[in-house]
């Protein structure tokens, strides 16, 4: 049997390529090739482990006739063309939790830099200056440390603060009350965190719901005084805010090791007193590389040799013979978790997964886990149906799952519900034919549709004329309606309206939507 074949093309722990050999796969290491002698060299490779420097485009997938798994030394896969990969069936993984601990590190580095002014001191110490009585620097004991987001990086930074007799206090939608205490962090909203914070540090996910999530309003309702650091994605902060707060004195200090363009060879932040900032160092421990280089080694040769799947973005842990029978069901469970993800604003300590029906018969944990994937990725893109699992448990959500292998109205049948402030709140689908994923039931109310492509969701008082201004209101807004999905609880109490449209629908006509006569609710979704 041929060997699989692995081509390292970035610089890499020499123990990875001892990893592959050991566990049966031929490594050639060629690092620094152009992308034209990349694209001349991938094709006789089944696995292309790398880490930031080398770019997986579209051209590279395309000479890659062989390539059957890319494996990313580390968390950011930003150098990967993802839906290029997952339309070439090549399996594109990451290592998300090997540099956690370094990142967390430095985060916790910076801040000291910050509250003793290291940087400044040290250059003025080195000039000959001797500038004893020229920094005044804050103690850490006693201050108040605000975490923007409590996952695993966020989790170990509250820990090493709460070492140092901070207090913490934390905003993560997923962050549950319970692991709050666990943690030992107080739960807040993002206000109240801004208010009372002396420190922030940053440890989110860069997405549309957190980007720019220190804007220059957000910046203003800090305390004044407020130092400020970000290891975690640049474009979680507005920087214009931030230099403008750091020039009117009303943030002490900030420390940046990502930003928005990178590398940052030029930015108006440079020179900023109060302002220091490193190239992107969260993961440069030698620890973490060694770390992330053996974890991708493990989990390519484990995939090539043996057909395991850990880590992966853009594929389901499955095995070969289960796969035919689960697709359309981890289709619908994803299409529900993202319903509900997309319309839960509250903090949601428990999510339940019930099956009925033929859909009890098959292995829970991939439906569990897609579920899980479309909840969650509402608020983070890398989330996926091998990590989801992982994620959930480590922000404390927990996941019931319950089988009934009764039918009731349908053959087979997925309920979500989550648990919220406001109460119980699920949704059910049913597959048609056995293949096409269909929502009958939102809310305790009966409906069907289709989750596909941009829709629209409105809740309203059921009364005559309502679906005419709708219609007229996205006519005139240019916006061509694909199909109307109607339910109600009884004639003239609360209905439902999903329609689905040709295109996104803009905040501006969602506002005028909300402004129709009845109107509750409206949300746009995307599926």
């Amino acid at each position: 049997m041929t060997k699989p074949k692995v081509l390292i093309s970035d610089k890499m722990d020499p123990n990875a390529t001892r990893i592959f050999q050991e566990r049966g796969c031929d490594v050639d290491v060629i690092t620094g090739e152009t992308p034209e002698e990349l694209i001349a060299r991938i094709g006789q490779y089944d696995g292309l482990a790398i880490r930031s420097s080398t770019k997986v485009t579209k051209a590279v997938l395309d000479a890659a006739t062989n390539l059957k798994v890319v494996g990313r030394a580390g968390i950011g896969v930003d150098n990967v063309d993802i839906p290029a990969a997952s339309a070439q069936g090549v399996v594109v993984m990451n290592t998300p939790f090997g540099n956690s601990i370094t990142t967390a590190e430095h985060a916790i580095a910076l801040m000291f830099a910050l509250a003793r002014q290291l940087p400044e001191a040290n250059a003025q110490t080195q000039a000959g200056l001797w500038p004893k009585n020229g920094f005044m620097g804050v103690e850490v004991t006693g201050k108040t440390l605000g975490l923007i987001g409590a996952g695993n990086i966020g989790s170990i930074v509250a820990s090493r603060a709460l070492g140092l007799r901070m207090k913490v206090v934390a905003f993560d939608p997923f962050l549950t009350p319970e692991r709050a205490i666990e943690m030992g962090v107080e739960k807040a909203d993002l206000d109240t965190l801004l208010a009372k914070a002396d420190f922030i540090t940053l440890h989110t996910p860069l997405t549309d719901q957190t980007r720019n999530i220190l804007s220059a309003e957000n910046l203003a309702k800090t305390k004044k005084g407020v130092r400020i650091v970000n290891c975690a994605r640049g474009g979680l902060i507005d920087e214009a805010a931030l230099k403008a707060g750091l020039d009117s004195g009303h943030i002490a200090g900030a420390a940046l090791d990502v930003f928005q363009t990178e590398p940052a060879k030029d930015s108006p932040l440079f020179g900023t007193p109060g302002f220091i900032c490193t190239p992107h160092l969260g993961a440069s421990t030698t620890e973490a590389q060694v770390n992330v280089a053996l974890q991708v080694a493990e989990q390519m040769a484990d995939f090539l040799v043996n057909g395991g799947v850990t880590n992966a973005l853009n594929m389901p842990s499955l095995s070969a013979e289960e796969a035919p029978k689960l697709k359309p069901y981890m289709a619908l469970a994803e299409k529900l978790g993202s319903l509900v993800g997309q319309l839960t604003r509250d903090s949601v300590p428990r999510i339940s997964i019930h099956t009925e029906g033929a859909a009890t018969e098959l292995n829970g944990k991939p439906i569990t886990a897609a579920v899980l994937a479309g909840f969650m990725r509402v608020q983070s893109a890398t989330v996926n149906m091998v990590n989801a699992p992982f994620l959930a448990k480590d922000r404390g959500l927990e996941v019931r799952e319950v089988k009934t292998e009764r039918e009731g109205d349908y053959h087979t049948l997925i309920r979500v519900s989550v648990k919220t402030e406001a109460g119980e709140r699920s949704v059910a689908g049913t597959l048609f034919n056995n293949v096409e994923p269909r929502l009958v039931e939102m809310f305790g109310i009966k409906v069907e549709a289709e989750l596909t492509g941009h829709m629209m969701y409105i809740v309203n008082e059921d009364a005559p004329g309502f679906i005419g201004r709708i219609g007229t209101l996205l006519g005139e807004s240019g916006i061509n309606i694909g199909t109307f999905n109607l339910g109600r609880r009884n004639a003239g109490g609360e209905a439902v309206l999903l329609l689905s449209v040709d295109s996104a629908v803009p905040a501006d006509v969602l506002e005028k939507a909300q402004r129709l006569p009845g109107v509750k609710t409206v949300k746009a979704l995307s599926f």
